[in-house]
């Protein structure tokens, strides 16, 4: 961990004032790279109250993300250890596809602050205009990858929808088997795409994104997008939001890895809007509806069609009654 990293955590970690003499001998450096350290952070945005005898003490943090940023108060077993940060790209997906070649290592994340090209699921569009969202990319490689790989999309929508609750208090529920709702309306998708060859799989990218702050969208989003702000009437931090997403997908991937499905589905299915309800689908390429009734242990959506026949569905645009004005 850099200096100026290890810096903003012991600030972070107390409201009190902390001496440059306490700061120069805990990390081994000059107080003149206490002070060169300490005026970096300010010009990132940290407001740091620096008093004489006293030294120096954290005020407020910007709504910025950035590696000293995330590792200040993360605390996490191997994700987001590696860190790209891009400023602007085309989708967080593609760079880690690309990274994911010349061997980024496990857990490594990918984040931007503003995407040309990002993509949802079906090759849709996903809007990422710069400042306001949280768009990013989990690379798991297969020491981290559960034999239970279809589930990890279902993981994901879970480990955002808890965040957005713990962290906001907005009432985020999951539209099987990828989209995190707010009401009626879209606050965040997931796109996870996998790397295989016949008997191994060399890595599986999740993709988030997640409208945090935004105060408006495109008229033909209007009617299925929402954002947090808009949901609650207030700005949040996206570092606090994406490090409870992190922690989160840890936790249930472990308990996935080490218990089974069983734990993390039944969690899920009280998250998700979609049991219970009529929805639409698309079989034998025609179109179909029925009561979705269950998820099985692979994650498929189990339907009650309308003759009775029960099926599982596993891919393709599954429409909720109610949802996106449908």
């Amino acid at each position: 961990m850099k200096i100026k990293e290890q810096i903003l955590l012991l600030l972070s970690s107390t409201e009190e004032f902390v001496s440059g003499e306490e700061l120069s001998e805990r990390f081994q450096v000059s107080r003149t790279a206490v002070w060169k350290n300490i005026n970096a952070l300010r010009e990132a945005g940290y407001e740091i109250e620096s008093v004489t005898n006293r030294g120096y003490r954290l005020i407020s943090r910007p709504d910025l993300i950035t590696e000293e940023e995330l590792h200040s108060t993360l605390h996490t077993g191997f994700t987001a250890k590696k860190i790209y940060f891009l400023p602007c790209v085309d989708s967080t997906n593609k760079e880690a596809k690309r990274q994911a070649l010349v061997n980024a290592p496990n857990g490594s994340l990918f984040i931007a602050e503003e995407q040309q090209s990002g993509k949802g699921r079906l090759g849709r569009n996903w809007s990422s205009p710069a400042g306001t969202g949280l768009w990013f990319t989990l690379l798991l490689r297969p020491q981290s990858i559960p034999q239970q790989v279809t589930l990890l999309t279902l993981l994901a929508g879970l480990a955002v929808s808890k965040a957005i609750r713990a962290q906001t208090g907005c009432d985020a529920k999951i539209k099987w088997p990828n989209d995190v709702v707010i009401g009626s309306k879209k606050v965040c998708g997931i796109l996870t795409e996998m790397a295989a060859e016949m008997e191994r799989i060399n890595y599986v990218i999740i993709g988030i994104g997640i409208n945090v702050n935004q105060k408006e969208f495109p008229e033909e989003l209007r009617v299925k997008a929402t954002s947090l702000l808009l949901e609650s009437g207030k700005p949040f931090r996206r570092t606090a939001l994406l490090q409870e997403v992190l922690t989160n997908f840890e936790t249930l991937l472990s308990q996935l890895k080490s218990s089974g499905p069983d734990a993390l589905l039944e969690d899920y299915k009280k998250q998700c809007i979609s049991l219970n309800r009529t929805v639409g689908f698309t079989r034998n390429g025609q179109p179909a509806t029925g009561t979705a009734i269950d998820i099985s242990r692979e994650g498929e959506l189990i339907v009650r069609c309308e003759n009775g026949e029960t099926v599982p569905v596993f891919s393709g645009e599954v429409t909720v009654q109610g949802i996106y004005g449908q």
